[in-house]
């Protein structure tokens, strides 16, 4: 099982993929900044940075209960590493690194 993480702009997304015989999408979750950003006339790299490390845990979390998979049962952790803004993916890349030194894998 695989647990991946998308921040490569201004949403966050995690999904978690895999299975055997025949590797699928359990689950998909995405959070939109769509309307952090409008009010600016664009995406503020800042924010949505910022944005990324309020929203991952929680959409780790759901993505987690939605499939009944637990950190365990994850063997592998990935990260959008680019293109995208260099703020929005380190968050991703630091969270993937961080869950995979957390679980030993």
């Amino acid at each position: 099982m695989l647990l991946a993480l998308e921040t490569s702009c201004d949403e966050s997304a995690v999904a978690i993929f895999g299975g055997d015989p025949h590797p699928r999408v359990h689950t998909s979750f995405v959070s939109s900044q769509i309307d952090l950003h409008r009010h600016y006339g664009g995406v503020v790299p800042e924010l949505a940075s910022r944005n990324h490390v309020l929203r991952l845990q929680t959409l780790v979390t759901e993505a987690l209960r939605e499939t009944s998979v637990t950190l365990d049962d994850i063997t592998a952790f990935a990260a959008t590493r680019g293109p995208g803004l260099s703020s929005s993916l380190l968050v991703g890349h630091n969270m993937a690194k961080g869950m995979a030194l957390a679980s030993r894998k």
